[in-house]
């Protein structure tokens, strides 16, 4: 009878703790005013992302020679390009390609990271130091510069440019996973879990994944900005979308003939990337501080 109220009595303390913990999480992003603000932008980013192609006021891909380079108009937004395509349907249908290669490379890129920086963290020896010295080559490269030698190699296409940026992604997680993992793996509660018999691979997505969870969060959220910024980069030198795929990068290529011109063909991708890139940035930042225990803002 003594047994289980005891039990009982552990449980409650623990629900709580958790509970505060994310209490504690939303009372700290609350407060940032700038976290709060791009948050509300992602989240409008992809749910226009997701309807906005279907109510779009003209077909992104339509060529209508007589309307060409027309400034921003109560008919076109935002003007028409060198080809007279309607620029604001372009942006709205591009925002699916570029969200999407910013969440699938950056995805990718922690799903391999997390499974090395665990291997490596968890098993140390050679083990640990083959994988970061694989690691520490990759960092040697500046993000851009790899992502263009990639590209380069295996051929200028969407799907390239997610497995180049994908690639230069994966040390970065990987040296946040193992250092957690370290961390984690000389805790005394793990050794108790060896002795009882545990499995390799029962502690590790168990005991110590679950602990690296936030960190990855925010460098997952940076480095979305940063690869939607590499895509648009390599679109723009013409090794991403090829035309005529409404790709931001793109369009600002496409855009850059005609700056004297009609700036507007060039100034609205731009903006798009621009805007896009702060809002990640600043929600990075604001999880960055929420998570972080030892801030009081």
């Amino acid at each position: 009878m003594g047994q289980p109220a005891i039990n009982e009595q552990k449980s409650i303390p623990i629900k709580k703790k958790k509970s505060q913990r994310f209490k504690d999480f939303y009372k700290k992003f609350k407060k940032n005013k700038a976290a709060v603000i791009g948050a509300i932008l992602i989240f409008l980013f992809i749910l226009i992302s997701i309807i906005g192609p279907f109510f779009v006021p003209y077909d992104p891909g339509a060529v209508s020679p007589t309307n060409k380079l027309e400034p921003p108009s109560s008919d076109h937004w935002f003007g028409t390009d060198h080809h007279g395509r309607d620029i604001f349907s372009r942006i709205i249908k591009g925002m699916s390609y570029t969200l999407f290669v910013g969440f699938s490379s950056v995805f990718l890129g922690l799903i391999v990271g997390t499974l090395l920086g665990i291997i490596s963290g968890y098993y140390g020896g050679r083990t640990d130091s083959f994988i970061m010295r694989c690691m520490d080559v990759l960092l040697a490269f500046p993000g851009i510069l790899l992502a263009l030698a990639i590209v380069s190699v295996l051929g200028g296409s969407l799907r390239n440019v997610i497995i180049a940026i994908a690639v230069f992604s994966v040390p970065v997680f990987a040296r946040i996973v193992r250092g957690s993992t370290l961390a984690v793996r000389k805790l005394e509660y793990i050794d108790a879990i060896k002795a009882l018999g545990a499995s390799d691979s029962r502690i590790i997505f168990k005991h110590i994944l679950p602990n690296t969870i936030s960190p990855l969060i925010v460098q997952a959220t940076l480095t979305i900005a940063t690869a939607i910024l590499t895509a648009s980069g390599l679109s723009f030198l013409g090794l991403g979308a090829k035309p005529p795929t409404p790709e931001w990068g793109a369009m600002l290529s496409d855009g850059r003939n005609y700056l004297y011109q009609a700036p507007h063909v060039a100034f609205y991708p731009g903006m798009a990337i621009v805007i896009v890139v702060i809002a990640f940035n600043i929600l990075g930042d604001g999880l960055r501080d929420a998570f972080d225990p030892k801030s009081k803002k």
